[in-house]
């Protein structure tokens, strides 16, 4: 099984921004664990500030690979683009937000991917990301 976890922008600084909020644990750091954790998967990594080379990231693996875990960041709230790239692929993708989301401000509340993904995953910190990495593979199973 291929997984892509796809991280938009901000996220590289996971571990030293906002910690009340992110955590301190970076997301390479976190990445180690989930490939222990899961063995059996390949999952590929790929983060960007920069809203066309996450479109472009997204047709890339959206033929190919058995899901995609997305954490668009800021771009779930303004990004036509990003969200008609979801629409476009055959790769069901899980949306992943660290934060709730839907408790911050009122702008975070809405989303261009959402209505294209096959789930949400918010509010549960960096676990979200596990938690997304179970379902795909619970779905496969079935």
């Amino acid at each position: 099984m291929r997984i892509a976890i796809i991280n938009g922008p901000n996220l590289n600084l996971l571990g030293k921004r906002e910690p009340g909020i992110y955590g301190t644990q970076s997301f390479e750091e976190f990445l180690a664990v989930l490939r222990t954790q899961y063995p059996a998967v390949t999952i590929s990594y790929y983060q960007s500030n920069v809203e066309g080379e996450l479109i472009n990231e997204i047709q890339r693996v959206g033929f190919e690979y058995d899901g995609i875990i997305f954490n668009p960041g800021g771009y779930t709230h303004t990004s036509v683009a990003i969200g008609d790239a979801v629409a476009a692929i055959k790769t069901p993708v899980l949306e992943v937000h660290i934060s709730n989301v839907h408790a911050r401000e009122e702008f975070r509340r809405h989303s261009y991917v959402s209505p294209h993904a096959a789930g949400v995953i918010a509010g549960l910190g960096i676990q979200g990301y596990a938690q997304a990495l179970d379902w795909f593979i619970k779905q496969a199973r079935s």
